[in-house]
């Protein structure tokens, strides 16, 4: 599993499926970077904030896929649906509480957070609408932690490309009111969004029920409630679950702590935050294969064979990434003229693509350590590193918006010192071999 046509064969659709769900926030930002700056910085408010609340279902979701990667590994197929019906029902609570807590909290905490009225405003309108879509997201995950983890992750490409045509004839026909739809602005945006996630959910139920041997993994097969398989998913997962959230949060703060820079500042950093996403994707979908490979090996008895692989992975990551990073430097105006047509944002945004652009390159090879760290088990471990990272980081965050103000691309240095605390931490503990002695 770990030759590079095998590789290959499973990140290139989790690299589709990244990207194609990042067309959401792609298709937001270029569309609302056209109906005016306060919505364009509100929607980078309001996704971070849905960003963060979604990553405690995905958190809970990777638990589940490193469990069925450890039994596929072990080729203990049947184990496989237990741990998948029960997720499927854990998440769909969880998701139900999470919505009804949203109604009630988000608004005072929005009210709160944010010093600009405008942006306050359109950044409830467009949260009444998207954290309905929680609801078909938390379960989407879980279907995506069944395919990675048996590493048959084709149809998730298929499904990231329903999600991705949905969102932009939605977003292009309520954002702008096209073929007699209302012109509904960010609220078109969010409702765009929950539709999108809404039928890709369909077309994953849909695919597991008539193209999966459901018998062989015992899918659906919902006898009873196991309360011993949901607490060995939660005791992987309950890091992870804190961790993301945790992460995501900061980053919400991120953009707090900028909205009090100013509305363009805000702006122009939503810009740069959809770049840095679309650009983080090959990183992410290495570290991702790589956290599933890795449980399938330890599955297999090969832990011998982590450490090389981890390196091999870090160098697939940076071949990507560098020319990637090259280009974006080199046309920067053109790729900021996709998400504004607004000449003083442009220029403005132009010194954040770069900076994005370069962090890229720490990030390459700090998100597969992490990930590895993640599918060895140790997730406590990895929940400790993000902890220490996010203290460096939020502090520089602070001192350099609040406490001694700067400009928007100095702030966004913060990122050099996430990836490069985050990779150090994770590749020494790595080295120390103490990760071996993990069962689960």
């Amino acid at each position: 599993m770990t030759s590079n046509k095998e590789i290959f064969k499973i990140t290139f659709p989790i690299f589709l499926t990244m990207f194609m769900q990042n067309v959401i926030n792609l298709t937001n930002t270029a569309f609302l970077g056209r109906v005016g700056e306060v919505e364009l910085g509100a929607s980078a408010i309001g996704g971070v904030m849905y960003f963060a609340i979604y990553m405690i279902g995905f958190g809970f979701s990777q638990g589940a896929q490193i469990l069925i990667g450890r039994r596929n590994g072990e080729k203990n197929y049947s184990q496989i649906g237990t741990i998948f019906n029960n997720s499927l029902l854990f998440n769909l609570l969880l998701s139900l509480v999470i919505i009804g807590l949203c109604i009630k909290g988000v608004p005072s905490l929005m009210k709160y957070l944010v010093t600009s009225e405008n942006i306050y405003n359109s950044s409830i309108l467009y949260m009444n609408w998207r954290i309905y879509g929680l609801f078909f997201a938390f379960l989407g995950v879980i279907f995506r932690a069944y395919y990675v983890g048996i590493t048959q992750t084709r149809v998730l490409t298929y499904s990231a490309f329903v999600m991705a045509v949905t969102n932009i004839f939605f977003d292009y026909t309520l954002i702008f009111g096209h073929f007699g739809f209302p012109k509904l602005g960010i609220e078109g945006a969010g409702i765009s969004s929950v539709i999108s996630e809404a039928v890709t959910l369909i077309y994953l139920v849909w695919n597991t029920v008539f193209k999966t041997d459901m018998k062989l993994y015992g899918l659906f097969e919902f006898h009873k409630v196991e309360i011993k398989t949901i607490l060995s998913i939660l005791n992987l997962s309950v890091f992870i679950m804190l961790q993301f959230f945790i992460s995501i949060s900061t980053w919400f703060m991120f953009f707090i702590f900028i909205e009090r820079m100013g509305e363009q500042p805000l702006a122009i950093s939503n810009i740069g935050r959809s770049i840095y996403s679309i650009l983080m994707i090959p990183s992410a979908s290495i570290a991702t294969a790589a956290s599933t490979i890795v449980s399938n090996m330890i599955g297999a008895n090969q832990r011998d064979k982590v450490m090389k692989f981890t390196i091999k992975q870090i160098l697939n990551s940076f071949l990507i990434m560098i020319p990637l990073v090259i280009l974006i430097l080199l046309f920067s105006k053109q790729i900021g003229m996709i998400f504004t047509n607004d000449p003083v944002l442009l220029t403005a945004s132009l010194p954040i693509i770069k900076i994005v652009a370069l962090a890229n390159l720490f990030c390459a090879g700090g998100f597969v350590v992490f990930n590895v760290v993640s599918g060895t088990g140790n997730t406590r471990t990895a929940f400790a590193m993000e902890l220490v990272t996010l203290t460096f980081y939020i502090i520089y965050v602070y001192y350099t918006t609040i406490i001694h103000p700067t400009t928007v691309a100095m702030v966004w240095g913060a990122e050099f010192i996430y990836w490069i605390i985050m990779g150090l931490q994770g590749f020494l503990y790595l080295s120390s071999g103490r990760w071996k002695k993990k069962e689960i």
